[in-house]
């Protein structure tokens, strides 16, 4: 291997970081996942964040993960027919967000399973380490 060693733990921390922020918005659609609107505004779209690769400071071959951004989903809004609800339209519509329950819970699993894989490896590097530390010891 040649070049600086990896930072493991600043690569690890934005991983966590990284998944923390999509648990954060998968919790935000979620809980908006049942909102309606008024006629004529926007409903609650379903966010997903970006993630990029950013390379290491200290020029190693590891790049760390960020949140480049957080995008809008593009799927249409559920329109449900409840004429008597105050916020429909003319037609009886009214009109919901575009979160899929369904699919925030998957992405949750996968989001939780990548954080726990980030600890992991945070886990046995820091035990490799202090393996490392007790072979200088003895």
């Amino acid at each position: 291997m040649s070049g600086p060693i990896p930072d493991v733990t600043t690569i690890i921390g934005s991983g966590l970081l990284a998944e923390r922020e999509r648990m954060g918005l998968i919790a935000s659609n979620i809980a908006n996942a049942d909102s309606v609107t008024v006629p004529g505004a926007q409903p609650y779209r379903a966010r997903e964040p970006v993630f990029a690769a950013e390379p290491a400071l200290n020029g190693s071959a590891a790049d760390r993960v960020v949140v480049a951004g957080v995008v809008e989903s593009a799927a249409p809004p559920k329109m449900t027919y409840d004429p008597g609800n105050p916020r429909a339209d003319a037609r009886g519509y009214v009109q919901g967000s575009n979160v899929d329950p369904a699919q925030q819970m998957t992405d949750l699993i996968s989001a939780t399973q990548n954080y726990a894989a980030d600890i992991a490896v945070l886990d046995q590097s820091n035990k490799l380490d202090q393996a490392m530390l007790r072979s200088f010891i003895a």
